[in-house]
C-alpha cells in the first residue's frame, strides 16, 4: 500500500511539472492585446521553464545537467512552482493557483518524509 502511495506521489510530481509548463503557457497567451507579445511570451514561457528545469531538476536531479541537490534544489523547486502557481494568479485564476500551491507543498512534504528525489 505505501508503494502505491510513493507511485502515486511520484506520478503527482510530473502531473506539477506539467502543470507549471501549461500555467505559464497560459499566463503568456493573456499577456497582452498584442497577438505578437502573447505569442512570444505564451511559447517563450514554458521553453524558458523547461530549459530551467532540464538544467537543474530532470529527473529529481538525476538527468540534470547541473543537479542541485539539498537547499538549492529546494529553493528552485519552491521558485519554479511557485513562478507556475504566480503565473496563474498573474492570469486571474486563482483558484487553479492556489490549488497549484497546495499540491505542490503537499507532495513535497510527502518526497520529505518518504525520501523521494
Amino acid at each position: 500500500m505505501l508503494a502505491m502511495a510513493k507511485g502515486a506521489n511520484m506520478l503527482l510530481m510530473f502531473l506539477l511539472e506539467i502543470g507549471v509548463l501549461i500555467s505559464v503557457g497560459y499566463w503568456g497567451f493573456t499577456l497582452s492585446p498584442g497577438w505578437a507579445v502573447r505569442l512570444l511570451a505564451g511559447i517563450g514561457a514554458p521553453v524558458l521553464f523547461a530549459v530551467l528545469w532540464g538544467l537543474f531538476a530532470a529527473g529529481g536531479g538525476t538527468n540534470a545537467t547541473y543537479p542541485l541537490t539539498g537547499i538549492a534544489r529546494g529553493l528552485f523547486e519552491i521558485a519554479w512552482f511557485g513562478g507556475g502557481a504566480l503565473a496563474l494568479h498573474l492570469a486571474g485564476a486563482a483558484a487553479p493557483a492556489a490549488v497549484l500551491a497546495a499540491a505542490f507543498v503537499v507532495n513535497a512534504v510527502l518526497r520529505l518524509v518518504w525520501q523521494q528525489s
